[in-house]
């Protein structure tokens, strides 16, 4: 039998869920690592996700907690567009995707985790990415622990704003 190893994850399946918004972040950087955010814009800020689908998998959130793409502003809307950008520029260069999907799902019915806090999804993806885990065992394999993952995006988001 193969084992796969992702703790990550447990504290997803068994912690407590947090009361606050995980996408209300303080204006305070010192947390920035810990909370896995990689950059900080005018409006938004792009942060890694801690339950990823694959490996290098982004989300572009807004400050402000809204729930709709039509309660931004057109600066935060231009900002978002902006970081997604970025962001994928930074995962063609660390992770040479053979492809990239990125997502916004408004509202529950939509798919949305946190549909309070309206957020985009950029995940890299590889030919053949989908094996018979995901497909069978509804299972995703991440090869990078999401610290090393962190360690090698960060730079690239530095050189950016700087």
């Amino acid at each position: 039998m193969e084992v796969l190893w992702a703790p990550w994850r447990l504290n997803y399946i068994l912690g407590p869920k947090p009361d606050e918004c995980v996408f209300c972040i303080p204006e305070d950087q010192a947390q920035d690592e810990e909370r896995c955010i990689l950059a900080r814009g005018r409006y938004c800020f792009v942060i890694m996700n801690k339950f990823p689908y694959n490996n290098g998998h982004l989300m572009v959130t807004p400050y402000r907690h809204v729930s709709s793409l039509l309660d931004l502003s057109l600066e935060e809307s231009n900002d978002c567009m902006l970081w997604l950008r970025h962001s994928t520029s930074v995962l063609e260069q660390a992770f040479h995707p053979h492809g990239i999907n990125m997502g916004l799902n408004l509202g529950e019915a939509a798919g949305a985790g946190i549909a309070q806090h309206m957020h985009f999804q950029i995940v890299p993806r590889w030919n053949g990415d989908a094996s018979f885990m995901a497909v069978f065992g509804e299972t995703t394999v991440i090869p990078e622990h999401l610290s090393s993952t962190y360690a090698r995006l960060r730079p690239l988001f530095d050189a950016i704003t700087s």
